[in-house]
């Protein structure tokens, strides 16, 4: 089944516009969820919702949302939301372009697929695409979604637009705060040589398909053991080794990865499935965004 489009509108350069539909390109429905059961009767549970101070069960119908001020609650109903339409509830107004490089990746949030809605405006969806493409450039915009505005950054893929939602910079943390306490010694260029060496031999292509999801897999291996009445005996990892000496510990690296020139032949270490990243830039272009 097709994903729902989280929203439909209008995207706007100057005076040109058409109607574009954005659907999230990431999805985890495919991944196990565990439901919460009566340990007696093997029974699932249901969560219910109370009344915080009485205790008493309170019906859907019946629940609003509030927020908390010094004298209790404002109560917001799904009414005094709607009356909030701002110009980015319904159109995707481009207002400015940036080089992809200025867009730290710690902004990025969440990547959408862009694409037109309906057949009406596929040529105009299309000279804007191609536009932003020509220029190698970042379409900056602002989106409603879920009763917020997002800024959003929108560049080619293939024949449609990948729109990735950014962060404020309130909501991006300072790095120095957990930055500040790491020493800043001089480190010696042999071990520097040899870390890179060693960089060197593990070299290859990022392709996505070898990177599974081994938790993933080793949970639908205990299910489905536990389901045929297998016992499931408790497994330990060994510890890694402390290290004693760093230089030491770089030298047999490098034996291990067998002196060089294997790079291209060794797998990478799996690990989760990740998006690929359209862009990045320096943590000191992050003012820039703001």
């Amino acid at each position: 089944m097709a994903p729902r489009a989280n929203w439909k509108g209008y995207l706007r350069l100057s005076l040109v516009s058409c109607p574009i539909a954005l659907y999230p390109a990431t999805t985890d429905r495919e991944k196990i969820r565990l439901n919460l059961l009566d340990k007696a009767t093997g029974h699932r549970i249901r969560m219910q919702k109370v009344d915080a101070d009485t205790g008493d069960p309170v019906e859907a119908s019946d629940i609003v949302k509030g927020y908390k001020t010094a004298d209790g609650y404002v109560e917001i109903t799904e009414e005094d939301l709607s009356s909030i339409e701002i110009e980015s509830s319904r159109t995707l107004d481009i207002t400015r372009f940036v080089p992809h490089e200025e867009i730290d990746d710690l902004y990025n949030v969440r990547p959408y697929y862009v694409v037109p809605d309906g057949e009406a405006g596929q040529q105009a969806f299309a000279v804007i695409r191609e536009a932003i493409r020509a220029r190698g450039m970042v379409a900056l915009g602002r989106v409603v979604i879920s009763t917020r505005e997002h800024v959003i950054a929108l560049e080619p893929r293939g024949k449609g637009l990948m729109g990735t939602l950014l962060r404020y910079p309130y909501e991006v943390r300072d790095e120095e705060e957990f930055f500040e306490d790491i020493p800043d010694e001089p480190i010696p260029k042999e071990m520097i040589d040899l870390a890179t060496h060693i960089i060197d031999t593990m070299k290859g292509k990022f392709t996505p398909d070898e990177f599974e999801d081994r938790y993933e897999t080793a949970l639908r291996e205990l299910i489905a053991r536990k389901e045929t009445g297998q016992t499931i005996a408790p497994s330990r990892q060994a510890a890694p080794s402390k290290v004693v000496n760093l230089m030491d510990a770089l030298r047999r690296s490098v034996e291990e990865q067998g002196g060089g020139g294997r790079g291209s032949e060794r797998k990478p270490v799996a690990r989760r499935p990740a998006a690929k990243k359209p862009r990045g830039r320096t943590s000191q272009s992050r003012k820039k965004a703001s």
